[in-house]
């Protein structure tokens, strides 16, 4: 009993913190965030008791789960923002660019195949597609131009660019959206064959790396570069 009470401030303090904050300080926060749904990325600028409402889920008690995570684990993040870039690039831009052409195709072959079935994706080959190409249009910007100014001058103040590439997350946020509407939040029918399956698997690869990749720009890179 004694736990439970003074767990209560605590809980109610935590829920106070906007998800963004509470991703970018808390270790092993992003996968409670993601366990219960809740955006950490593009709509992590929210109270955590305002994205637990959203979603249906009770904030005190993902607040418990927070609070039983270990606050002093090292971050996996590389420190400065030269190595912090270099990460973004290699985990998230190449991932990226290695795994959506692959799963454009496994899509046009499942929507091609199962047609008929009730609950085929349909529509998601084109959203993948156009995903693909949104995406490289961002990483290009970042790549050539935003990185660039990153990497020469750690001081700079680079308010104007920073907010067009969060405009530009808050685009992606839309399309995960909108495949999460399109599979039916990636439900399988019983009858999936293996194609469906490894799409499915593959699109649940791709969020994940998405929400992280958005999160790691917005909540960790970018604020360097706003104050």
């Amino acid at each position: 009993m004694n736990a439970s009470v003074s767990l209560e401030p605590e809980a109610e303090r935590l829920a106070a913190l906007t998800v963004g904050e509470i991703a970018r300080t808390l270790p092993g926060a992003t996968t409670v965030f993601r366990r219960n749904r809740l955006d950490f990325c593009c709509g992590g600028d929210v109270p955590l008791a305002t994205a637990a409402q959203a979603r249906g889920v009770d904030a005190v008690a993902v607040a418990a789960e927070l609070l039983a995570l270990d606050a002093g684990a090292a971050s996996d993040l590389p420190d400065g923002p030269d190595a912090l870039i270099d990460h973004l690039v290699t985990r998230y831009h190449d991932v990226h660019r290695r795994e959506l052409p692959e799963l454009v195709l496994l899509a046009d072959k499942v929507e091609r195949v199962h047609r008929a079935h009730a609950e085929v994706p349909a529509g998601l080959a084109a959203l993948l597609r156009e995903m693909q190409a949104e995406l490289e249009a961002h990483m290009q910007k970042e790549e050539l131009v935003l990185f660039p100014m990153m990497r020469r001058n750690p001081e700079a103040h680079l308010a104007p660019p920073i907010q067009r590439m969060r405009a530009e997350h808050d685009d992606h946020g839309v399309m995960l959206r909108k495949v999460e509407q399109v599979t039916r939040d990636l439900h399988l029918p019983s009858d999936a064959c293996n194609t469906w399956r490894a799409l499915y698997t593959g699109v649940a690869k791709l969020a994940d790396d998405l929400m992280h990749h958005i999160h790691i720009e917005n909540n960790v890179l970018f604020p360097q570069y706003e104050a």
